[in-house]
């Protein structure tokens, strides 16, 4: 089945001269207009996820569904392509379930909206833009279930629907997808915001085709896709090689009991072309840890990651797909079958880009960054105040960058460059807790000429009863280093109860009740160093001492000593010595502890114990998938 485009006006667009700086204006109109629909979403939207912390994705597209500018790359070709309904002028779609369009969006949180652009009768271009919901239903509070099993436990499922159809809109079907919601009201409000932002940007392209004309738009937004075509052709012929390189990283755990999963990607160029093949990826979990991984996201995420490392000077959108086969083992982690669990894709999500590091690093070091902030901790807490009024949060939590080339990583900073912190005051305004600290972990970051960016410790102080969900990695297997530098520090949760009694809790935590008067600290990881820390330079350990980012124990990772806040020269030079001479020459990569090590070493080192190692069951028809519990 395929959607049925239908435009009043079938003449077939024509292929127009379209000079440099038109071509220019266009391009910058575009990138504007995609701006444009992120501050009308912060402006309307009123779940914090959302509204403070910019968890939505926009996209612009050109008639035949390929991105232009965007975040994720196009989700619109698989879409059409199992839409078994017709495109028409006024029609609104919307959907939310990962099936429906082969993973584009990777968990029902995500509500999508998609808005066909037309101009004198003819399809010209899409604008779309999805959005994390705060809660849509399910077995718990933010619908994100860590002991889900199937997809049906995660709250409501929104298969393509058209909200508007020819300018008539469906009340009725906006009225039965918010009965499913505890936060209904916020639900309509981003709802409506992910509407509001696509029909501004839908505005600016009708304004760009009526100073322009058709012709030239299409031939324009063709010629954005071809400039990409080329110059990722060049980056992939310099820079990938023929012979194969392979990368392999875990997910810790999958919040009951079993991990680490491993994910493995093997990379090589052929006949012009990049391939991706993720066999040796583990199976499927029985858990929601699995990814539905869209083959024309990761070919973005690649892109992204070409671009941002050797060209950031490149718009990136869907021009160069042709040049990126991706290969992913139906059944697999990545691709798990339906009805598998899906909501607490986001630990995949985040190593797939440590992954690329990995690989595209291999040939040139030079470039390589370490591991870093590869999630999204997601911290939830819910619950009826005093007065009987429900309260729920979901907030997204920040740690540290990895140690890269050209620097040190930030400090609590986020995977995504477009997500901001929600300020402490909003949340003590509008829920029972208070911020007790926010504040940089010394020494998380791991040690390297370039330090890894340190994670965050952050305490809330509840003020009401209620239960709280954790989602959060990297507690296990820790972020490895590159060049030399070292691993950064690994995750950790601890809540204190209001009798003063001490208690370590999962990363990956579910339903768990918590009194007034509790206090959690909700530490992130930090990310892995770069390069050798024995050759940083001494006088920045001391500042950085001063300024609360390395300890004077933390610093002799450096080799360096610091009596008093200053650095002992002849000490340090002592130290560095005997270092270099132990160590030898130093590695390209640095992961830690092997994971049977980890394994004889978790309960000390963590407070927790070590997670079993999953078991794998043989299907009927040949393929594996994880063992009952």
């Amino acid at each position: 089945m395929t959607a049925r485009i239908i435009q009043a006006n079938q003449a077939p667009f024509q292929t127009v001269h379209v000079d440099p700086v038109t071509l220019d204006i266009i391009e910058n109109a575009l990138r504007n207009a995609r701006i444009e629909m992120d501050a009308t979403l912060v402006r309307t939207a009123m779940s914090p996820g959302i509204r403070e912390q910019g968890d939505a994705f926009p996209l612009i597209a050109d008639h035949k569904g390929k991105m232009i500018v965007g975040q994720f790359g196009s989700y619109i070709g698989p879409f059409l392509d199992g839409f078994d309904g017709t495109v028409e002028d006024g029609d609104l779609i919307f959907l939310s379930d990962p099936y429906s369009v082969g993973g584009a969006i990777s968990h029902c949180n995500d509500w999508l909206v998609l808005l066909p652009v037309f101009k004198d009768g003819r399809l010209i271009a899409y604008t779309s833009m999805f959005g994390h919901q705060s809660d849509i239903g399910g077995m718990v509070p933010g619908s994100m279930p860590i002991h889900a099993t199937e997809i049906f436990q995660e709250g409501v499922r929104i298969p393509p629907v058209k909200i508007w159809k020819k300018g008539e809109y469906n009340e009725d079907l906006i009225k039965l997808v918010m009965h499913q919601s505890r936060t209904p009201d916020w639900c309509k409000a981003d709802l409506n915001a992910l509407i509001a932002s696509c029909r501004v940007a839908a505005h600016r392209v009708v304004e760009m085709v009526e100073r322009f004309g058709d012709d030239v738009f299409v031939s324009a937004t063709d010629m954005l896709l071809e400039r990409n075509h080329r110059a990722m052709k060049h980056l992939i012929e310099s820079s990938i090689g023929e012979d194969k390189v392979s990368f392999e990283d875990y997910i810790c755990d999958d919040g009951m009991g079993c991990g680490p999963y491993k994910i493995k990607c093997t990379m090589w160029r052929e006949n012009g072309r990049v391939v991706l093949d993720f066999a040796g990826t583990d199976p499927q979990s029985k858990a929601s840890i699995n990814m539905l991984l869209n083959e024309n996201m990761m070919r973005m995420f690649f892109g992204i990651y070409m671009i941002m490392i050797f060209d950031p000077q490149i718009l990136f959108n869907d021009g160069y797909y042709d040049l990126i086969d991706v290969r992913i083992p139906e059944g697999s982690l990545l691709k798990p079958k339906f009805p598998a669990a899906l909501s607490g894709r986001t630990h995949v999500l985040g190593r797939l880009f440590d992954i690329l590091g990995g690989l595209l690093g291999q040939k040139t070091p030079e470039f390589l960054n370490a591991a870093g902030f590869s999630s999204s901790p997601h911290l939830f807490y819910a619950g009826h105040d005093k007065a009987g009024k429900w309260f729920q949060l979901f907030q997204i939590g920040f740690g540290g960058i990895p140690g890269r080339p050209l620097g040190d990583g930030p400090d609590g900073h986020s995977l995504f460059p477009g997500f901001t912190n929600v300020p402490n005051e909003f949340l003590e305004r509008y829920f029972p807790l208070e911020i007790v600290r926010y504040e940089t972990v010394a020494d998380s970051g791991g040690a390297g000429l370039h330090r890894g960016g340190n994670g965050i410790n952050m305490v809330y102080r509840f003020l009401e009863s209620g239960v709280i969900a954790i989602h959060d990695d990297r507690w296990f297997v820790p972020p490895w280093g590159v060049n030399g530098g070292l691993p950064g520090k690994r995750a950790k949760k601890i809540l204190t109860k209001a009798d003063g009694t001490r208690i370590v809790v999962g990363n990956k935590l579910e339903d768990y009740p918590v009194e007034a008067g509790d206090e959690l600290q909700f530490i992130t990881w930090g990310g892995g160093g770069w390069g050798d820390p024995l050759d940083r330079e001494p006088a920045l350990l001391a500042k950085e001492l001063k300024q609360g980012l390395v300890t004077a124990e933390g610093a002799k990772d450096y080799g360096v000593v610091l009596v008093n806040g200053s650095v002992d020269d002849a000490a340090t030079q002592a130290l560095r010595s005997e270092m270099r001479a132990v160590r030898g020459a130093v590695p390209v990569f640095n992961f830690g502890p092997d994971i049977e090590e980890l394994r004889r070493n978790c309960l000390a080192e963590t407070g927790l114990p070590a997670p079993t190692a999953p078991q794998w069951a043989t299907l009927s028809n040949g393929a594996l998938a994880e063992a009952a519990a």
